[in-house]
């Protein structure tokens, strides 16, 4: 992981078990006002709370998304967590200001890690401190890509699945330069905070990656579909799916945790 300059170190961050993907659909040009909010008030907060603040991203093909992900250490711990920080005092003072730059904020996937060892590791991970997030950081960070392929899968499939990803899927696509970040499915237990609702009658496989720019991402893509392996799991792959599938390429944010 590469380390900004005068980057603060974070405490080390466990793996965890129930994590949030967050897609909120903002109002035109207000992307940068919510990012600024943020990651000055945003994330501290919602770590003191009992969460980790795992990423927060602009995406590329969406000018009006802004997509991030949050963990917890379960789901009573979400609860209680949740609780924590929207009837607190931080979320009481800037609530009006972030929901002032949203149209949407329900789209939001529940998951857990798909395999033990599959969640995002950040033991070690650093995150920039708010006053140093100046221009040569924030140009560093729009060219790092975090891809985001959520696949839909049909029930009784994701075993099978997850299986087939992280036995011949993954080294496939390590050797033509993904980093494997992380790889999530659906966490079918009840929402344990009703009042922040969650995508119902979803179940996905979640795969995360990074590339170091746009440009080795575009050429993964182009060597993958030159292999004929590949084109034959993705045929198998096929008959697991319920619809097609969503893919997210994202870059972090300076105070991005995830990168």
């Amino acid at each position: 992981m590469n380390l900004p300059p005068n980057a603060v170190l974070k405490p080390v961050t466990l793996a965890s078990p129930v994590i949030e993907l967050r897609q909120y659909t903002l109002k035109p040009g207000e992307r940068e006002t919510l990012i600024a909010l943020f990651d000055a008030e945003f994330i501290e907060s919602q770590e003191d709370a009992g969460m980790t603040i795992i990423g927060q991203f602009r995406d590329l093909d969406r000018p009006d998304m802004f997509v991030w992900l949050r963990g917890f250490d379960g789901m009573d711990a979400r609860r209680d967590a949740l609780s924590a920080f929207y009837g607190g005092p931080v979320w009481a003072m800037h609530r009006n200001a972030a929901n002032a730059t949203m149209i949407d904020s329900d789209d939001v996937l529940l998951l857990k890690p798909a395999w033990p060892g599959a969640a995002f590791n950040l033991s070690g991970a650093h995150r920039a401190p708010l006053k140093t997030t100046g221009e040569s950081i924030q140009n560093k960070q729009l060219a790092e890509i975090i891809v985001i392929q959520i696949h839909h899968l049909k029930r009784g499939a994701e075993v099978g699945f997850a299986n087939r990803f992280n036995i011949e899927a993954a080294p496939l696509m390590a050797g033509c330069g993904a980093r494997q970040l992380a790889a999530l499915v659906t966490e079918h237990a009840e929402n344990s905070f009703p009042r922040l609702p969650v995508r119902p009658g979803e179940n996905v496989f979640i795969s995360v990656t990074a590339f170091d720019n746009a440009g080795a991402h575009a050429s993964y893509k182009a060597t993958l579909a030159q292999s004929a392996e590949w084109q034959a799991l993705q045929h198998r792959a096929q008959a697991d799916l319920a619809r097609p599938d969503e893919t997210l390429r994202l870059t972090p944010t300076a105070r991005s945790l995830l990168r």
